[in-house]
């Protein structure tokens, strides 16, 4: 019996370290990539755009750590700037994201009845889309680029935070908590503002969090098919396209923006994962 209160005490304090090495290895992660795209005119050692033929598919040396592609540009610059359009991207794609889905989802589950079928169809009918199929196309019809390629990731992203945040708030919507907010005469577009998009925002950042690393891959793969951001600006999906055609005799200039790649994806997982420990308490043992 003792040890058996003894675990129980312990509980607390594992589930702790659970999320501390969990969140904590991401948010280091996340930190080193922001500071990175901030930092990039002073870490980077050379022009990132700078060609030199004669120093072309040079493998890594002390010169050129991460060595040089096929136009003689130092990779470890081109990371270290690639790291800006990644990030811009992906903050495009949740600022759009995020408001559209948390608007539906709210209102459907709120007013219910025929909003609700409506919303929720046209959120099924997208949510059916694939992903990356759609932006692809999206994008062959507005013309490549950064804006037009969020615009394309972002139409098939924002279902789940809808159908996430309707059913938060069919859970609400009979409570005691807005029960009271409507005996104080708060009713309509102000309770869902003021006391249900609150409690629905946790559930969203960590949805948000969770998805990054998947995104970062689908906008990747429009910069591998040349329709994200155009050359010469580094971006990574663009230079592992590059790289795939020498992959099998100079393997480092698909591997440095691969390893990019996989690093910022890590990033976002690990830091979703601890928010989702950290937030939601149905996982917190």
């Amino acid at each position: 019996m003792t040890q058996h209160l003894t675990d129980l005490q312990r509980a607390p304090a594992r589930a702790a370290r659970r999320r501390y090495t969990t969140l904590m290895p991401g948010l280091t992660l996340l930190a080193i990539l922001l500071l990175t795209a901030l930092l990039a005119p002073l870490l980077a050692p050379s022009d990132p755009n700078a060609q030199l033929i004669s120093a072309r598919l040079l493998p890594p040396s002390a010169a050129h750590w991460f060595g040089t592609d096929g136009f003689g540009r130092d990779l470890l610059s081109r990371v270290i700037y690639g790291t800006r359009p990644t990030l811009l991207l992906v903050t495009l794609i949740l600022v759009l994201t995020i408001p559209v889905g948390l608007l539906v989802g709210i209102a459907a589950g709120y007013l219910g009845g025929w909003v609700e079928r409506v919303l929720m169809r046209i959120t099924d009918i997208f949510l059916s889309l694939p992903n990356l199929v759609i932006a692809l196309a999206l994008v062959a019809i507005l013309g490549p680029g950064l804006l037009n390629g969020a615009l394309a990731l972002a139409l098939t992203s924002w279902p789940p935070f809808a159908r996430q945040a309707r059913a938060e708030t069919l859970a609400l919507r009979r409570s005691d908590y807005l029960a009271a907010a409507r005996m104080q005469g708060i009713t309509g577009l102000r309770l869902m503002a003021g006391h249900i998009l609150p409690l629905c925002l946790p559930g969203a950042v960590v949805r948000a969090a969770l998805s990054l690393g998947g995104i970062i891959l689908s906008a990747a793969g429009l910069g591998f098919l040349g329709m994200g951001v155009q050359p010469p600006t580094a971006e990574w999906g663009s230079m592992v396209a590059e790289g795939s055609k020498v992959i099998f005799d100079q393997w480092w200039v698909a591997a440095a923006p691969g390893g990019a790649i996989l690093l910022a994806s890590l990033a976002f997982n690990l830091t979703g994962d601890g928010l989702r420990d950290r937030l939601d308490t149905r996982h917190g043992n």
